[in-house]
């Protein structure tokens, strides 16, 4: 009888995580790598007060990934700030929402071998009455049916430096 419990809370379970990677994210847009790194942008982009769904950005991200981001002292020395997935929703529910944010591709390059990718993407972003350029640079891998987002850093021109030429188009 225990067996046929367990092994019912197991299937119930594997039910439960497939209905919630279904929920929300239209899953044409995670069979492209331009459609997974697109639709993060999407998400975070919008004016202030906008209700962004998390659900799905959650969805375009493996459960263990991290979002990290490279910001300047003074003095030029890098400080690497670096989030958990959901440690990274709930700030930006605060502060992407609250505070609104828009932020568009300018540039990208995609490097991929062998079910992994990364890509290196410029970006002009604007919040409150900061405007900047930087990258995002995404570490992505495919599983056979749609791509996740491993990991993100991002860098700004915020201290001084500014996009290369080749980026800034």
């Amino acid at each position: 009888m225990k067996y046929i419990i367990t092994i019912l809370f197991v299937q119930l379970g594997i039910f439960y995580l497939s209905a919630q990677n279904s929920l929300e994210l239209d899953s044409n847009v995670v069979k492209t790598i331009d459609g997974t790194i697109n639709e993060s942008l999407k998400i975070i982009t919008g004016e202030r007060g906008k209700e962004r769904n998390w659900e799905s950005f959650r969805q375009l991200f493996t459960p263990t990934a991290q979002i990290s981001v490279l910001n300047h002292d003074s003095t030029g020395n890098g400080i690497i700030r670096t989030y958990a997935l959901e440690e990274f929703v709930r700030i930006g529910m605060k502060y992407y929402e609250g505070d609104g944010f828009i932020e568009y591709e300018l540039n990208k390059t995609i490097n991929m071998y062998n079910g992994i990718a990364h890509v290196f993407q410029s970006y002009y972003a604007k919040e409150s009455n900061i405007e900047e350029k930087g990258i995002n640079s995404f570490q992505l891998i495919f599983d056979g049916k749609r791509w996740w987002i491993t990991s993100l850093l991002w860098v700004s021109d915020r201290n001084g430096v500014k996009l290369p030429t080749e980026y800034d188009k």
